[in-house]
C-alpha cells in the first residue's frame, strides 16, 4: 500500500493521472469505432507515447537536477545509449527480411562489407539481455563519469560544460560508420519486437501503456528516493554541499548514487522510445537536446518531479503544433519560453500554482496587541495562529 506521506497530494493526483491515461487512450483507440469523437487515431499513439518518454526523461533530469543541484546537460547521451540498446535488439529481430537477407548481419554492416557481426552486437537477440543492457550501459557510463567528476569535486557550470562534451564526444563517436552502429542514419527499419509486429495497432497500444507504467513507476522511485532520509541530505548537498560535508556525510556517494539512477531512467526512456518512433540515429546525442530537456523541467517545475512530466509533455506537445504552423522558429519561441519562465514563472507551473493554491487556502494572518500589550497573531476568521 503507497502511503499518502509518500506520494503527497499532487502526487497521488498525477499518479491517478497517469495510470487513468495508460488504460483509458489504449482502449479508446482499440475499441472505440474511428467515427467516435473519443477515439484517439492510430497516428496519435506513437506520438503519445513520445510525450511519455519525455516525461520520464524530464524526470530523470528533475531528479539530480531539481534535488541534487546537479545542471545535467548531457542526459540525452543516456537517452540514446538505451534507444540504441533496444535498437540493437530491434535489429537482430529483422533476420533474413532485411534488403540484403543476410540471417546475421544488419543492412548497414552488409552494405559497408562488413564480415562478422561486431562482438558487442553479441546477446542482442535476446530480449532479457537487451533490456539488461537498457539500464547497464547509461548507468555504467554515468558510474565512471560521476565517479572521477565527483571525487574531483567538480561542481555548478564546469560540471554541466563537461556534460555537454560527454555527450557532444559520443554524438561524433556515432556518427562514425566504423563504430558498427549504423553510422549517420542510425538504426532504422524495425520489423517485430518480442514477435509482434511494431506497425501493427495493438503493439502501439501496448507501447503506449508500458511507457505510462514506466512513467508512473519511474514517479514512484523518485518519490521514494526524495522523501526519505537519503533525499534529505540530497536537499542538504543541493543548498549547502561544503556545510554537508563538513558534517561529515560523503557528498560524493550520495551524488553518484542519485546520478547513476537518474541515468537509467533516461536510459529507460529512450529504449521505449525507439520502438514507437522507428528510428534511432546519433542526432538523439545532440547537446541541443539535453538543454531542451532543462527547458521542459524548467516549465514545468524544478524540484517537483510531477512538474517536470507536465512540462516535458506540454513543451512537446507545443512543439508539434509550432512546427506544424512556423518550424522555423520554433527555437525561437524556445528561447523566448525560457526567459518568460525565468523572469515571471521561477517555479515553473506546477510550483507556481502549488504556491497560489496554497495561499488561497491559508487564511491572512495579522498581528494584534491585546490588552497586555502581548503582541498575538490571528487569521482573517479573527482565529488565533499557534506558533511554530
Amino acid at each position: 500500500m503507497i502511503s499518502a506521506r509518500l506520494l503527497g497530494r499532487t502526487g497521488t493526483i498525477f499518479l491517478a493521472i497517469v495510470l487513468a491515461v495508460a488504460v483509458l487512450v489504449p482502449m479508446s483507440n482499440l475499441l472505440l469505432p474511428v467515427g467516435s469523437p473519443l477515439h484517439v487515431p492510430d497516428y496519435m499513439m506513437p506520438l503519445l507515447g513520445k510525450y511519455l518518454c519525455y516525461a520520464l526523461l524530464a524526470l530523470s533530469v528533475d531528479l539530480v537536477w531539481g534535488y541534487a543541484g546537479i545542471l545535467s546537460l548531457g542526459h540525452g547521451a543516456f537517452f540514446a545509449l538505451g534507444g540504441y540498446a533496444m535498437g540493437m535488439y530491434l535489429m537482430r529481430q529483422i533476420g533474413t527480411r532485411g534488403v540484403y537477407a543476410n540471417p546475421v548481419l544488419p543492412d548497414f554492416m552488409v552494405f559497408l562489407n562488413w564480415k562478422e557481426l561486431p562482438w558487442y552486437w553479441w546477446g542482442f537477440d535476446h530480449f532479457p539481455f537487451a533490456a539488461l543492457m537498457v539500464l547497464a550501459a547509461p548507468g555504467l557510463l554515468a558510474f565512471v563519469f560521476g565517479w572521477f567528476a565527483f571525487r574531483s569535486r567538480v561542481t555548478g557550470v564546469y560540471l554541466s560544460i563537461i556534460t555537454q562534451a560527454m555527450t557532444f564526444a559520443l554524438l561524433l563517436a556515432f556518427f562514425r560508420n566504423d563504430m558498427g552502429f549504423g553510422g549517420n542514419n542510425g538504426l532504422t527499419d524495425f520489423k517485430d519486437i518480442l514477435g509482434f509486429p511494431v506497425q501493427a495497432q495493438g503493439t502501439r497500444a501496448a507501447l503506449f501503456a508500458l511507457s505510462a507504467l514506466a512513467l508512473a513507476g519511474g514517479f514512484l522511485l523518485c518519490r521514494f528516493i526524495v522523501t526519505s532520509k537519503l533525499g534529505k541530505v540530497l536537499v542538504a548537498i543541493r543548498d549547502a554541499e561544503s556545510r554537508t560535508r563538513f558534517i561529515g556525510y560523503r557528498v560524493e556517494n550520495y551524488k553518484l548514487f542519485v546520478w547513476t539512477v537518474s541515468a537509467m531512467l533516461a536510459g529507460l526512456a529512450g529504449a521505449l522510445y525507439v520502438p514507437q518512433v522507428g528510428i534511432i540515429n546519433p542526432s538523439e546525442f545532440a547537446p541541443a537536446n539535453s538543454i531542451e530537456t532543462v527547458i521542459w523541467v524548467a516549465v514545468g517545475g524544478r524540484g517537483t518531479l510531477a512538474g517536470a512530466a507536465l512540462g516535458g509533455v506540454v513543451v512537446n506537445a507545443g512543439k508539434t503544433w509550432f512546427t506544424g504552423m512556423l518550424p522555423e522558429l520554433w527555437l525561437f519561441a524556445l528561447g523566448a519560453l525560457f526567459v518568460l519562465v525565468t523572469l515571471f514563472l521561477p517555479k515553473g507551473i506546477l510550483g507556481t500554482f502549488t504556491e497560489w493554491w496554497t495561499g488561497r487556502r491559508r487564511p491572512a494572518v495579522a498581528e494584534i496587541e491585546d490588552e497586555d500589550g502581548v503582541a498575538r497573531a490571528i487569521d482573517s476568521r479573527g482565529a488565533p495562529v499557534p506558533a511554530e
